[in-house]
């Protein structure tokens, strides 16, 4: 019975009382008479009694009153005449006992006293309350352990999900970008399919594949994909599944997932995030007994249990490798390890390509355009960039989507929506265009970077600015001069901002952290630096306290100061190499803050323009006007700073004048 049945039930108990309610009270109709009106009646005649049917006088056993119980005359209205009517009259007989006897027996009213005893009727009404207060809290808890465990018999049972041949439809050609992927895991589709094949020649198919990547990068999309291509069930459970708070669920749930396999071979099973349940055991806190290790051990005796033969193909996917138990990834287990990495250019154009056949795009559109524009984007992500592009078309009213919303989508995936809605002041505006102005420049005449992007003072995420880049093709290495070049970059913003305000601002913090990492890893990883081919980043990495609780610097104290200082010598040579190249360009700078402040958004054939001609010919168009400027805040006179003039000379922005 559930909550539904509960109510219907209730409903239907409240109703019969309700009728025995009114068919007590309106079926036999009964007169409450006071004590004085039964002595008034009883002096006019009124009374019928008889030996036959006496008057009755009811003693309760428990009660403190009696009650005088007969039939009297009364006139009916309808016709005038005298009908007899039962009535019923309260009394006291320990004080008015003998005055109602006497009265009685004047008359010559017969009468008997009836002992009654409703102890029983009042004990069953007060316990009422109670046994439905008990039902439902029953069916309270019960409707609850059918939802934790879908019965108190069926906790131990599998959460594992079933998808069977006609619910699966993925097949490889819905899998792009993974080609080595798709070519390891092609000898399952093939052994799913023909069993027999492999078993003449005596080969032994593995009996787990652990599938390694970033997340996003479609390692559940490729184990569907074999059991589509094979055309076998598909069962999917996470590792967080087996683990529950009462000792022992989780190792009957592995056990009653293996049998399932066994009954369904051939399938697949799929367990997603196995790194919830298949954590180094004994190591760091927690003990050994607790439910997650028992259902590890589980795991592991069922996987050494069954034979391939059987037609059962175990399929993890974790993106953390580095914390899983050694005895899960020994031979006989997860004997075969498939790396689903990030696409490359021509894999991220295959994966817009799956995508693209779900919405519908513009003539002109070249999908290679946007993948060569979204390195170390992963699958997921590329999908979300066509998804927000649909977004992004359906609110402007267009019939399909256009390069430009693509753009858009990929910009807002990398680095946030655009706020166009935030008010900035005049002078943070004016702050920011000079901040990004000195990136840019040095984006484009130093040699040794990322070709520049685009850009811009509207706020995009948290940043008031950014100056995007993006490299030619997918990267996988840097340089040296690679990095020296990026550090310049990184401090022009700084140099620039300083270079034109004679002030400093907070807006540099982003710069300080990313290049402060950078020099970081030239030092102690790379070996781009004076203290030679040593590595130093063992103690910069995070402590897992599955595996140990603590870690130690391996190199001495006199190390680490060599160290900051080196890191210290890296940035402070990019810093001054950045102020001697903005000097020198110190008028480009002004153009591209002052073209900035004027358009917003600057692509990097308009920087081009500007540097080679002193000139925008093809200026962009804004789509929005930004907001209006807020009020600046009231200051005295001696420490007002001029706004600055956005038509601005050929020479470049003046210098505000010195507080």
């Amino acid at each position: 019975m559930n909550w539904r049945g509960l109510a219907l039930f209730i409903a239907a108990f409240s109703l019969i009382g309700a009728a025995f309610l009114y068919r007590g009270n309106n079926m036999v109709r009964i007169d409450d008479l006071p004590y004085n009106q039964f002595l008034n009646e009883l002096d006019q005649g009124a009374i019928v009694a008889s030996a036959e049917q006496p008057l009755k006088i009811v003693v309760e056993e428990g009660s403190k009153t009696e009650t005088i119980s007969g039939y009297y005359k009364k006139k009916a209205p309808e016709t005038g005449q005298d009908s007899a009517t039962q009535f019923r009259t309260p009394v006291l007989l320990s004080f008015q006992g003998k005055d109602l006897v006497s009265a009685l027996e004047q008359k010559g009213v017969a009468y008997t006293i009836v002992p009654e005893s409703n102890l029983l009727a009042s004990t069953l009404i007060g316990l009422i309350p109670i046994l439905l207060f008990l039902v439902i809290l029953y069916f309270f808890f019960r409707s609850q352990i059918k939802m934790a465990g879908r019965g108190a018999m069926s906790f131990g049972k599998s959460k594992a999900r079933m998808l069977n041949q006609d619910n699966n439809k993925i097949t490889f050609k819905n899998v792009a970008g993974v080609e080595e992927a798709k070519e390891e895991v092609q000898e399952l589709v093939d052994f799913l399919k023909d069993p027999k094949r492999f078993q003449k020649l005596g080969g032994r198919i593995p009996k787990g594949v652990l599938m390694i990547g970033p997340p996003g990068t479609g390692k559940t999309l490729i184990a569907r994909a074999i059991a589509g291509e094979a055309d076998v069930p598909f069962f999917s459970i996470s590792g967080s599944d087996f683990v529950e708070m009462f000792v022992g669920v989780g190792a009957s749930r592995v056990r009653d997932m293996f049998e399932q396999g066994r009954k369904s071979a051939p399938c697949l099973i799929f367990i997603d995030e196995i790194d919830a349940v298949g954590r180094h055991r004994g190591h760091g806190l927690g003990g050994g007994h607790d439910e997650r290790e028992q259902t590890l051990n589980q795991l592991l005796v069922e996987m050494d249990g069954f034979d391939t033969q059987d037609g059962v193909i175990i399929i993890a996917a974790t993106n953390r490798p580095d914390v899983l138990d050694p005895a899960l990834l020994r031979p006989g287990r997860f004997d075969r390890q498939v790396t689903v990495s990030l696409p490359d250019v021509n894999g991220r154009e295959q994966i817009l390509r799956v995508h693209a056949k779900k919405v519908k795009l513009a003539e002109g559109v070249d999908l290679a355009v946007i993948a060569r524009g979204t390195p170390g984007y992963s699958g997921a992500e590329l999908a979300n960039v066509l998804n927000e592009a649909a977004l992004l078309a359906a609110r402007r009213g267009l019939k399909a989507i256009t390069m430009a919303e693509l753009e858009e989508a990929r910009d807002k995936v990398r680095w946030g929506k655009e706020r166009r809605s935030m008010a900035m002041s005049e002078r943070e505006k004016v702050s920011t265009a000079w901040h990004e102005s000195g990136h840019a420049l040095l984006n484009v005449i130093l040699e040794h970077t990322h070709p520049l992007h685009k850009v811009t003072i509207i706020p995009r995420g948290p940043y008031l600015g950014a100056t995007m880049y993006l490299p030619v093709g997918d990267k996988y290495s840097t340089q040296q001069k690679e990095a020296l070049d990026s550090l310049v970059v990184i401090m022009g913003g700084r140099i620039a901002e300083e270079m034109f305000t004679k002030d400093i601002s907070n807006g540099a913090s982003g710069d300080i952290k990313q290049a402060t990492s950078l020099a970081r890893k030239m030092v102690c990883e790379w070996g781009m630096s004076r203290l030679g081919m040593v590595g130093f980043g063992e103690a910069s990495e995070h402590v897992f306290l599955g595996r140990e609780m603590g870690r130690q610097k391996e190199y001495s104290e006199n190390t680490a100061q060599l160290i900051d200082m080196e890191i210290k010598r890296l940035i402070d040579e990019a810093y001054s190499r950045a102020q001697t190249l903005l000097g020198k360009n110190r008028k480009s700078v002004a153009a591209i803050a002052k073209a900035l402040l004027e358009y917003e958004t600057l692509d990097a054939s308009h920087i081009h323009e500007l540097l080679e001609h002193g000139k925008i010919k093809t200026p962009p168009v804004n789509t929005s006007k930004p907001p209006p400027l807020p009020p600046e805040p009231s200051e005295s006179p001696s420490k007002t700073i001029p706004k600055p003039d956005r038509n601005l000379p050929e020479g470049g922005l003046p210098a505000p004048s010195p507080a």
